[in-house]
């Protein structure tokens, strides 16, 4: 039997990937498209946005309930909530689904860590839910896969993060790193990562490639957090629609050696079908757009070692990431609506 699923912030580009997902997955019934009461999109179909769904996903985009008791109701008719709406909305919002029974999965910040203080200092608002916190689960799929299964609340992890944790776990969990010199990360994401609102610094005439948020970015905490130890990082929005590539530095332990490093590699991902390994080459974002894998290469030399991640930011990143979470939470096949 199907579970219903429905998805809040559906007009934006991560909302309209899960969208395009969830309509094809065989496992989840895609049974409503909201977004904020005041949106201009708001009765409109979302082919009409997108019109490459015309024919798969003619649903209509409907408004937001306002009231708590209308959100708790509507969370009742559903199995899945799929949150792809600004931190400070799914901070509103997970409360009201949870007590309608639905199983929650924010593409937002709101519960990532758990630590209030965290959010005021990163994210500019007061946590008013720690309890929710620290139930909670950080949607890293491959390496958090047994506690998802057991929660109702998956915050799934940032675009950034996901590739940068991917890369670097590994070799942190087995020891092969000195940690003593910090991973250094740069990314570069396209211009969708900062979503579908219209603004100078991503219309098409201004886009370049430059640096932002440096050593201030709100995912360097969470990577570090997830990652347990301090990082070094730099993300960069290129002049490209999706996609990241990262490029990670980082010094190794005395004397390991890059088939210890494929050994940690292969140890962790040879099972899970949606990392990619590169015995040779080293990946980019022409082969992983429009797809839902991370691609993961290395090159070692005195004493270093350098990473190459890469993702599509939308959907490895985000979308893709979400309904792998769904698909492990409601114990459905993991690339369940994602691999053909």
């Amino acid at each position: 039997m199907s579970k219903k699923a429905i998805i809040i912030g559906a007009s934006g580009y991560t909302g309209v990937e899960l969208a395009r997902i969830l309509t094809r997955h065989p496992n989840f019934e895609l049974s409503g498209l909201y977004v904020s009461s005041d949106s201009q999109d708001a009765n409109k179909a979302l082919s009409d946005l997108y019109p490459q769904l015309k024919q798969i996903c003619d649903l209509p985009l409907q408004a937001l309930p306002k009231t708590p008791e209308k959100l708790t109701a509507l969370s009742q008719s559903a199995d899945a909530v799929f949150l792809a709406t600004a931190h400070e909305v799914s901070h509103d919002l997970a409360p009201l689904f949870l007590q309608g029974d639905s199983k929650v999965f924010d593409l937002s910040g709101a519960y990532r860590v758990n630590n209030s203080e965290f959010y005021t200092e990163f994210y500019g608002f007061n946590h008013q839910f720690p309890e929710l916190l620290k139930k909670a689960v950080y949607g890293l799929a491959e390496w958090n896969a047994a506690q998802i299964k057991q929660t109702d609340l998956v915050a799934v992890a940032g675009c950034y993060p996901t590739v940068s944790q991917l890369c670097l776990k590994p070799l942190i969990e087995n020891n092969l790193l000195d940690l003593y010199q910090l991973p250094i990360i740069n990314a570069v994401s396209g211009v969708s990562g900062a979503g579908r609102k219209a603004g100078l610094t991503t219309a098409f005439c201004e886009v370049s490639l430059n640096p932002y948020g440096v050593f201030n970015h709100r995912h360097q905490p969470e990577i570090a957090t997830h990652l347990g130890t301090e990082v070094i990082f730099t993300p960069h929005l290129g002049n490209f629609k999706r996609g990241i590539l990262a490029t990670i530095t980082a010094k190794l332990k005395a004397n390991v050696t890059a088939e210890q490093i494929n050994t940690a590699y292969r140890q962790y991902y040879t099972d899970k079908p949606l990392i990619r390994l590169y015995e040779q080459g080293f990946p980019s974002i022409k082969a992983v757009e429009f797809t839902p894998y991370c691609d993961i290469g290395f090159a070692v030399k005195n004493g270093h070692i350098i990473i190459i991640g890469a993702e599509d930011n939308l959907l490895k990143g985000a979308a893709a990431q979400a309904v792998q979470c769904a698909n492990i939470r409601f114990d459905f096949n993991e690339t369940a609506g994602l691999i053909s």
